[in-house]
């Protein structure tokens, strides 16, 4: 493991960084991973686990601090992510999606917005970000449901499919199109849906390959009453925030997959150096140490160009989308690699679950999948070498 230790001295964290480090690896340590196989093996959302992280007050690290937050870097965001994902990657993903649902109130709310809104997620209050339709997936212009001005209320009506955080979440970052405007792009607003909403339903939940303690919802909106106040910017403003809130959501992505890539590795050394076949440790062999070898590097890889892209965030730097992409797509497809390695290190025991190494596989999968497909983001980054 010296590589990727070495790797790991040279953050250069500061020390109020390092004491809320060591903090979440504490209580990764000793509540969610070991209560991850019981959420996979019954779906039940972990609230212990977020009670956990609450007593910790994590969502104060993305909450400006006159909303009752304590905001700290985006790479030290970035991090934390890893570290509860590879504790339990359904945990990380619930407490990431609070940052998905609710930073574009924070960037684009205004103060009234900003100060009614934010104080619940800052105590612990769980957020969503409801994008996804059935006509609607990678191609978000899709999407169906409406928002209809009326005086000084939105009525809103339509659905959205999985939904993370769909039956749990206390304020939703809903996106529909506005229905005076014709154009399909340019009518896309967002507003921010309050939990008990009436005419507000969750129709069902997913029953999952993965991420089996992560509530995945369809949603559905009957001529919901929604406040005009809680609309994010003008109207028609929704595709510039979607487009600009993904550069720093999918970053988000990167590291809940990276932290499964390194729970799968930390498990294949750790197996390979205990296991005995034919008198000699798995890892004795060199075709294995190969392998470990090539996945280290990439490991070591993804987790520079992720803190890579957690410093142009906060720098102040807009236009990174294509790195964004670049680290959701690379971090994403390492996880998955990884994960299937780490079955096959552990031979029959990887395809049963007396190891976590199945479950791995199985949470790794959603991370080429969400937030863009990596076919999406491979389109991306290669028409951005097209000659206009």
């Amino acid at each position: 493991m010296k590589l990727l230790e070495q790797l790991a001295r040279t953050r250069g964290w500061n020390e109020e960084e390092r004491l809320i480090l060591d903090q979440v690896q504490r209580v990764a340590d000793e509540v969610i991973a070991p209560n991850a196989e019981h959420v996979d093996r019954t779906s039940e959302f972990p609230w212990e686990n977020v009670r956990a992280l609450n007593e910790l007050g994590l969502n104060a690290v993305f909450v400006p601090e006159e909303y009752g937050g304590m905001p700290m870097s985006y790479r030290l965001y970035l991090e934390i992510v890893s570290v509860i994902s590879e504790a339990c990657a359904s945990t990380g993903i619930i407490w990431a999606t609070n940052f998905h649902g609710m930073k574009p109130l924070i960037q684009y709310g205004n103060d009234e917005q900003r100060a009614r809104l934010l104080p619940r997620i800052a105590e612990g209050g769980l957020g969503a970000l409801a994008i996804t339709e059935s006509t609607a997936g990678s191609d978000a212009t899709g999407m169906r449901t409406t928002f209809t001005p009326d005086g000084d209320d939105i009525l809103v009506k339509g659905s959205k499919i999985f939904i993370s955080n769909g039956d749990v979440a206390d304020l939703y970052l809903l996106f529909g199109k506005w229905s005076e405007i014709e154009d399909p792009k340019k009518s896309i607003s967002v507003l921010i849906l309050e939990r008990g909403t009436p005419g507000f339903d969750v129709v069902s939940k997913e029953h999952k390959m993965g991420h089996n303690g992560s509530s995945t919802c369809a949603l559905s909106f009957d001529n919901c009453r929604v406040p005009r106040a809680n609309l994010l910017g003008a109207p028609g403003d929704g595709l510039a925030i979607l487009l600009a809130s993904l550069n720093k959501s999918r970053p988000s992505v990167a590291a809940h997959a990276r932290g499964i890539a390194r729970a799968a590795f930390k498990d294949m050394v750790a197996y390979g150096n205990d296991r005995v076949q034919g008198g000699k440790r798995v890892l004795d062999f060199q075709a294995n140490q190969f392998t470990l070898a090539d996945l280290a590097a990439e490991l070591a890889m993804v987790e520079h160009w992720t803190d890579y892209v957690g410093g142009l965030v906060d720098q102040g730097i807009e236009d990174m989308g294509l790195e964004a992409s670049v680290a959701k797509l690379r971090a994403s497809d390492l996880a998955m690699k990884m994960a299937i390695e780490c079955v096959q290190f552990h031979g029959g025991y990887g395809y049963c679950q007396d190891y976590r190494a199945e479950r791995l596989m199985r949470d790794a999968k959603i991370t080429q999948i969400w937030e863009g497909t990596n076919q999406i983001h491979r389109q991306l980054l290669g028409r951005s070498f097209v000659a206009k």
